[in-house]
């Protein structure tokens, strides 16, 4: 298990060094969200009832879109020079490899999606100190369910032609469930309401879907990467 965890933490360390020296996926992913932020800003009063029964699922549409941009290059930046295979070949098990792009796009995610959500409680008036940490808990467990699908998907679409097209084809159908749960949760929140047992079981659905699929991801790694 060290071995595994050291060699996922390095290829997170490299993706993550990479992107901070490039700064494309952050930049275009950033920009993105910004725009529709502000855009729906225009389109809404920020203390209309309207508003509060959909900031959550605006938050998540903004949170889905960018996390197709961030995800869509993780594999897709090994394909120069072979590098892709020479990380195959490498020591480090298909696991590791998995994990150490499913770490280093969820960090990826999670910076930008807090970044969003400050950004939204300032052009929506949101009160965000309330329930912070719990909204970071939803978005967290969200962006996992997110990561986990979206990572397995890019490493199998890498080398298809239109794998921009294709990788929010195969994701979105599979994160309703997760979606629907983060949606209903973050709105409540946003609204004030605290996760009680009226709402507690989308939070389970949550954690379900994180674990399945985790398992799943892990169970499918080595014939997504080695076939």
């Amino acid at each position: 298990m060290p071995g595994f965890l050291r060699a996922a933490l390095a290829i997170a360390a490299k993706d993550l060094r990479s992107e901070l020296r490039t700064k494309e996926v952050l930049n275009a992913s950033l920009a993105f969200s910004v725009t529709i932020l502000l855009l729906f800003s225009f389109a809404f009063d920020p203390s209309s009832e309207e508003l509060q029964q959909i900031g959550g699922g605006l938050l998540w549409m903004v949170f889905a879109f960018a996390g197709a941009l961030t995800l869509n290059r993780s594999f897709a930046r090994e394909t120069q020079n072979d590098c892709l295979d020479a990380l195959i070949a490498s020591p480090a098990s298909s696991s590791a490899l998995y994990f150490g792009k499913a770490l280093a796009n969820f960090a990826l995610l999670m910076a930008i999606e807090v970044f969003c959500l400050l950004v939204f409680g300032l052009f929506y008036n949101a009160r965000l100190a309330a329930q912070f940490g719990t909204i970071i808990l939803v978005i967290a467990l969200g962006t996992w369910a997110l990561t986990v699908i979206g990572t397995m998907f890019s490493a199998l679409t890498v080398n298809l032609r239109l794998r921009e097209l294709m990788l929010p084809t195969l994701v979105y159908p599979l994160m309703i469930p997760a979606l629907m749960a983060a949606m209903t949760l973050t709105t409540d929140l946003l609204a004030g309401t605290p996760i009680n047992n009226e709402n507690r079981i989308w939070l389970r659905v949550l954690l379900a879907f994180d674990v399945i699929f985790t398992a799943l991801a892990t169970f499918f790694v080595d014939t997504v990467l080695v076939g």
